[in-house]
């Protein structure tokens, strides 16, 4: 039996080593879920006991395949109940993480699957992030960052990385939103931001919000 708490280390871990595969210290994981580094320890020692994680010290933590399925169903399970409180019950996309933040952890396999059924087997939640399957499989987002992009050329917005109540609020005020077609306008060298236009305005976005606003070419 795989505890709350213990779900939670795995998601982070597969967050931040490229879905566990990529080993990542314990800093970096006590940083992501704000613990100390010595719980942080203990726990993926626990991890590793239940054969979940691969950790050797000074080198850092993996998941193993049984750990990153884990981790894999439980984002599987948030991004469905983000897509259900969006469609079905008339939350804002700012206002979903934390209440899916508790319902990834019912551990009902069947519940979890006519949900996926119910809203039409989505592919991607309403951030753009992608739907693990049952299997934990997803394919790749083909995006790529507003950034990287040349001037006058267009794509639709596709995926923000930054999930946080307070840019999605920054979002919602400046009326940019999924699936909005965006053109970049220019580029300024001082400050790396942006000039913008989608079909009602043209904007002037900073180069922290750019960095998570990512286009489908």
């Amino acid at each position: 039996m795989v505890t709350l708490s213990e779900e939670n280390y795995l998601k982070a871990i597969y967050h931040l080593g490229k879905q566990g595969s990529v080993a990542v210290s314990t800093n970096a994981i006590a940083e992501k879920i704000e613990a100390k580094a010595s719980s942080v320890t203990d726990m993926v020692k626990k991890l590793a006991d239940k054969n979940l994680a691969n950790y050797v010290k000074y080198q850092g933590v993996t998941l193993t395949e049984q750990g990153r399925l884990i981790a894999a169903l439980v984002i599987r399970k948030h991004r469905l109940w983000e897509v259900f409180l969006v469609e079905k019950l008339n939350f804002t996309w700012d206002e979903v993480h934390d209440v899916a933040e508790q319902l990834e952890h019912i551990k009902s396999l069947k519940l979890v699957n006519e949900l996926d059924a119910f809203l039409g087997c989505p592919t991607h939640d309403p951030h753009g992030d992608p739907i693990p399957d049952k299997d934990g499989n997803y394919a790749p987002i083909k995006s790529v960052n507003i950034l990287e992009i040349n001037k006058g050329e267009t794509g639709i917005l596709a995926l923000v990385k930054n999930s946080s109540d307070a840019f999605l609020k920054y979002l919602n005020k400046n009326n940019l939103a999924l699936g909005d077609k965006i053109k970049v306008i220019d580029f300024e060298p001082f400050d790396k931001s942006l000039t913008i236009e989608t079909a009602t305005q043209t904007l002037i976005i900073s180069n922290e919000v750019a960095k998570n606003l990512y286009l489908r070419l």
